[in-house]
């Protein structure tokens, strides 16, 4: 296969790549690993309380570190302040259509399997925007800091059409080959189709998600997928150009083994944070207001941690006047805090806060 980075990829092969052993030991060994590493994340999952404090936590961190990989830069404290209003900078804005994207595709496998048509609504979500194929000719990948191109992905909107049916058709191969390996080479496939204008980072992460849940590995998008890769993020780059320019399937695969490994430990790490917090903050509010002896709206103050007065009202069914008491009585006692942000007050349970966003 020759290959050179100025050249549009057309030649780009259809996977699985011919000739290679994508499961040697090493392969096996480290998906076993992730294997069991995932599913110890999905039982602590399951043994929260309320799984919705993570269905709604886990995918604006995921959010802010996808698109802190594509130079996004945000806060998850500034995502999770704007998520029920989607407002904010520019950045946040733009992190915050990564979890529309994530949760769009979580309900589109649940009519169909996933397929190109799933990633065209994904990166449509994440535009803003309808989004098809590329057509226009001319995309160039170029290392951000020599401006050196590094990549030229496939040309045509019929060519990247063909190359996305392949994709597909991998994607839900009926061999035996490890989803866990699948998903990875999947992975790359897809970057190196790149088949929109814009978005394909992104897009192609939530893929990696929903393909887990396809096979089983996950019941929710819960995995902080991302937060690995940016530990390693020349890693990724370096390792997604080798398998085009080298055929270096197996440093890939294993590279991504890695981070769906690092991911759940991660992950489950941070759900036994959450559960102590949320036993920790339970038993202070008891002891500080009537309020904290109503579950649904201790429920609200983790699956919102910038919490609105009407958002109480809605979900206690209680008035505005009993949400801002109970609210301010928490405030007093010192678990909660309050900030205004533009005409808007919101409460604040930073302790919370702390524990999603900071380095387990």
């Amino acid at each position: 296969m020759l290959w050179s980075a100025e050249v549009p990829f057309n030649d780009l092969p259809a996977a699985p790549p011919h000739g290679i052993d994508l499961e040697p030991k090493p392969i096996l060994k480290a998906a076993i690993e992730s294997r069991t590493a995932l599913a110890t994340l999905a039982q602590a999952a399951r043994l929260l309380p309320n799984p919705d404090v993570l269905i709604q936590a886990i995918p604006i961190l995921e959010a802010q570190a996808s698109s802190e990989i594509e130079n996004i830069v945000t806060t998850a404290d500034e995502l999770f302040k704007h998520v029920d209003t989607g407002g904010g900078d520019h950045a946040t804005k733009e992190a915050l259509r990564y979890r529309t994207a994530l949760f769009a595709g979580v309900e589109a496998i649940k009519e169909r399997p996933l397929s190109a048509r799933t990633a065209a609504l994904i990166c449509s979500r994440l535009q803003g925007r309808e989004i098809d194929v590329r057509s226009i000719p001319g995309t160039r990948i170029a290392n951000p800091a020599s401006g050196t191109i590094v990549y030229a992905p496939p040309e045509g909107a019929a060519l990247i059409r063909a190359k996305l049916a392949d994709w597909e058709r991998f994607a839900h191969g009926s061999d035996d080959l490890d989803p866990l390996v699948r998903m990875a080479v999947a992975h790359y496939q897809f970057e190196a189709i790149h088949p929109f204008h814009d978005g394909n980072g992104r897009t192609g992460r939530i893929l990696n998600i929903l393909m887990l849940m396809e096979a089983g590995l996950l019941d929710q998008p819960v995995l902080h997928l991302s937060r690995p890769i940016i530990a390693r993020k020349n890693d990724y780059y370096r390792l997604l150009r080798a398998v085009t320019a080298e055929g270096a399937w197996i440093d890939w695969v294993l590279y991504m083994l890695e981070v769906v490994r690092d991911a759940a430990a991660s992950t489950t790490s941070k759900i036994a944070a959450i559960r102590i917090c949320q036993s920790t903050l339970a038993e202070r509010a008891r002891a500080a207001s009537p309020a904290g002896r109503d579950a649904q709206f201790l429920d609200v103050l983790f699956e919102r941690p910038y919490c609105r007065i009407a958002t109480v009202t809605e979900r206690c069914r209680v008035s505005r006047q009993t949400a801002s008491t109970w609210l301010h009585a928490l405030v007093e006692a010192g678990l909660l805090y309050q900030v205004k942000v533009g005409r808007e007050l919101l409460f604040v349970n930073h302790e919370f806060l702390h524990v999603l966003t900071r380095a387990d």
